[in-house]
C-alpha cells in the first residue's frame, strides 16, 4: 500500500510541475507518452480526482492493516505504535521521497505513470465523476464559481521574464532582439522618426545647377522633393532612379525628374512601430513622411530605423553615434546633444525619460 500511494504522490507531482510549454513541443513532434499526458492535463479535475481516491484509499487501507497487526502484536498499545510507525513511514517513502524526486525529474514520473494512468481514469471513471459533481455542488453552495477557464497563454510582461531567465539557452544578443520585438507595440514612429529639421530634401524650385550639386552630393538613397517649403511636398525621389535617367536621357531636367519620383506615402503620428512594420510590408513601401492630425509634417521614418530598433545600428546609419552626442564630465554630470534620442539615452543609461 506504501509502494502504491508512493506511485500515486508522484505522479500527482510530477504531471503538475511538468513544463507544459515543453510538454506541447514533444507533443507537436510525436513523441507518444507527451501526448498521453497533454490528454490527461486537458482535464486536470479528473486527473487530480483520479490520483487523490488511489492516494487515499490506499493510505486508509495500509492504516487498517497496520492496526490490524498492531493489536495482534501488542494489543492496545499496538493502536498507538501503528499509528506512530505508519505516520514516519507514509510521511518517508510515499510523501517526501516520490514527491521531491517528481519535482526534480518530472518526465522521469510523469511519462511512465501516464501509462497506467489513462487506462485507470477510464475504470474510475464513474467514481471521478461523481466525487467532482459533488465537490462542484458544495462549492457553488459557498458561491464559488467552477466554470472559470484559465487561459495558458503568457503576457507580455511573462514572456519578457522568460526571455531573460533563458540565459543558458539564448545568447545575450538574440536575447536583446527578443526583447525589443516584444517592445515594438510600446513604441511609436514618433520616438524613432527623423525630426522635421533634420529631413533633407530638394527645392524644385531651386536652380538646375543647385538641384543637380544635391543629388550628386546626397548621402541618403531617397530624398523629398518639395516646392519653397517641406509642407508642399511633391514626391520622394529615389537617388539611384534618378542616377539612371541621368545616363539614359540626353536632357536630364525638371521635369524627368518629377516624373521619376515616387508618391509620397504618409504615416500618421503615435502608430505603434509593430503595425507601421506591417503597413511598410503589405504597401510595399520603405519610407514614410510622419505627419500629426492636421497633415503637417512632423518627421521621416523608414524600414530600417524600425529593424534597428530590433537588431541595433547599421553600419551604414548616418546619424551620429550616441558616444558621440553624449560628453561625460569630471563632475559626474552629462553633456548631452539636444538632437539625441531620448530612447537611446533611456536605453544606454537605464534612465526613465
Amino acid at each position: 500500500m506504501i509502494v502504491i500511494s508512493a506511485y500515486f504522490s508522484a505522479s500527482e507531482t510530477g504531471m503538475m510541475t511538468l513544463n507544459r510549454y515543453r510538454l506541447r513541443h514533444l507533443s507537436k513532434q510525436g513523441n507518444r507518452p507527451a501526448r498521453r499526458v497533454e490528454k490527461l492535463l486537458q482535464k486536470p479535475d479528473r486527473l487530480i480526482g483520479l490520483v487523490l481516491i488511489g492516494n487515499n484509499l490506499v493510505n486508509i487501507l495500509a492504516s487498517a492493516l497496520a492496526t490490524i497487526v498492531g493489536m495482534r502484536l501488542y494489543g492496545d498499545l499496538g493502536v498507538a505504535i501503528a499509528t506512530g510507525v505508519l505516520t514516519l513511514l507514509v510521511l518517508l517513502f510515499a510523501e517526501v521521497l516520490p514527491k521531491t524526486f517528481a519535482a526534480l525529474y518530472p518526465e522521469r514520473i510523469a511519462f511512465p505513470s501516464s501509462f497506467l494512468l489513462a487506462p485507470l481514469q477510464k475504470v474510475m471513471f464513474p467514481l471521478v465523476w461523481l466525487l467532482n459533481s459533488i465537490t462542484t455542488l458544495i462549492l457553488r453552495i459557498f458561491g464559488i464559481r467552477t466554470n472559470v477557464r484559465i487561459s495558458g497563454a503568457l503576457s507580455q510582461d511573462e514572456l519578457r521574464t522568460i526571455v531573460n531567465e533563458s540565459q543558458s539557452q539564448i545568447s545575450r544578443r538574440n536575447q536583446d532582439m527578443l526583447i525589443s520585438v516584444l517592445d515594438l507595440e510600446k513604441v511609436t514612429v514618433d520616438d524613432i522618426m527623423v525630426p522635421r529639421n533634420e529631413i533633407v530634401g530638394i527645392d524644385v524650385n531651386d536652380d538646375w545647377k543647385s538641384i543637380m550639386r544635391q543629388l550628386t552630393h546626397s548621402p541618403h538613397g531617397r530624398i523629398v522633393l518639395y516646392r519653397d517649403s517641406l509642407d508642399d511636398s511633391i514626391g520622394m525621389l529615389r537617388v539611384r532612379e534618378a542616377y539612371r535617367l541621368m545616363t539614359e536621357k540626353k536632357e536630364f531636367n525638371k521635369e524627368n525628374l518629377l516624373r521619376a519620383a515616387d508618391e509620397i506615402y504618409y504615416v500618421p503620428e503615435g502608430t505603434p512601430l509593430n503595425v507601421q512594420l506591417v503597413k511598410f510590408q503589405r504597401n510595399k513601401e520603405k519610407v514614410g513622411i510622419v505627419v500629426d492630425e492636421y497633415g503637417d509634417i512632423q518627421g521621416l521614418v523608414t524600414v530600417e530605423d524600425i529593424l534597428e530598433e530590433i537588431v541595433g545600428d547599421f553600419t551604414t546609419s548616418m546619424s551620429p553615434t550616441l558616444a558621440e552626442e553624449v560628453n561625460p564630465q569630471s563632475d559626474g554630470s552629462v553633456l548631452i546633444d539636444g538632437t539625441a534620442n531620448v530612447r537611446e539615452l533611456n536605453k544606454a543609461f537605464n534612465w526613465s525619460l
